[in-house]
């Protein structure tokens, strides 16, 4: 597994902010741009930034689609496997109601090591 911190908040901060940090990567903006755009389209849909129902829609807005990850009877197939299974491509992982995550080219970007996670669904982009 590969990891990389990431870390764009302009003041360090790394508590509650996964959502704007992952697709800032992911969307290559600045933290300020994503954080911006997602609290107009939370302001629009009546939402914090950081639910679901905002980032999905802002996301799909900026070409992205959502997958679903198969279940694979063990319940342990996490942020580390999806990124040795893809090493190639730009993905947004969600984790069931506690962090978003952004891997690309098979590197997890996140402010702590987030590997072990297990997430339920992600987000990427086709070229």
């Amino acid at each position: 597994m590969s990891y990389a911190y990431y870390q764009p908040n302009p003041c360090g901060k790394s508590v509650g902010d996964c959502t704007v940090r992952a697709l800032s990567k992911a969307l290559d903006q600045s933290w300020g741009e994503t954080y911006v755009g997602l609290a107009l389209e939370g302001f629009i849909r009546g939402d914090l930034p950081n639910a679901d129902s905002v980032w999905g829609p802002y996301l799909k807005a900026h070409g992205f689609t959502r997958h679903f990850i198969p279940d694979d009877g063990l319940g342990a197939y996490t942020v580390a496997d999806f990124a040795a299974d893809n090493p190639k491509g730009s993905f947004i992982l969600s984790m069931p109601g506690k962090h978003v995550v952004t891997v690309v080219d098979g590197v997890i970007y996140d402010s702590w090591e987030s590997g072990g996670e297990c997430p339920s669904y992600y987000w990427t982009k086709e070229r």
